[in-house]
């Protein structure tokens, strides 16, 4: 199967910035950040999947906004002083993730890694590269990347159009 494959994947270590949506705690790698930024309402585009709240001009790059909360059905968004955008450059390309906050950089070493089961979490598991523990923390690491570029996020038509 090749679901199981790609869920068993081995996770790099390295250093994962990590952020909350909800209850959970998550980590991307920290080479695909770019910046962070408080929340401003992007400008809306109209026909686009309710997870694109549109687009910020971030010194003159077209940047489309992507709620994490809303692409993860996580409950209905609320934005307030807590509310950050990580700017991440994927493929030549930036995209902006609203979450909920960010935490801190951690350092995930190869022991600490554990593959994600199926039933992780609400996120779909081909996005998961495995769980990683810190203390008592449970880290959800994401392939921020595979997610980003992936055909239904949309980001390609919607950064051309």
């Amino acid at each position: 199967m090749e679901h199981a494959v790609q869920a068993l994947a081995p996770v790099a270590s390295g250093e994962y910035l990590t952020f909350t949506l909800g209850r959970e705690e998550y980590g991307i790698d920290i080479l695909k950040v770019q910046e962070i930024r408080g929340y401003e309402p992007p400008t809306t585009i109209a026909n686009t999947p309710p997870f694109l709240k549109g687009v910020i001009n971030l010194r003159g790059v077209i940047v489309p906004i992507v709620d994490m909360r809303i692409k993860f059905n996580l409950g209905e968004p609320t934005y307030d002083q807590f509310t950050v955008v990580i700017i991440l450059n994927i493929g030549r390309r930036v995209v902006g993730m609203v979450v909920d906050g960010v935490s801190d950089v951690i350092q995930l070493g190869a022991e600490t890694l554990r593959p994600a089961p199926e039933f992780a979490s609400t996120l779909d598991t081909r996005y998961i590269l495995g769980l990683g523990t810190v203390g008592e923390r449970m880290i959800i690491v994401v392939d921020i990347e595979r997610l980003m570029s992936s055909r239904e996020m949309a980001l390609i038509e919607t950064a051309t159009e």
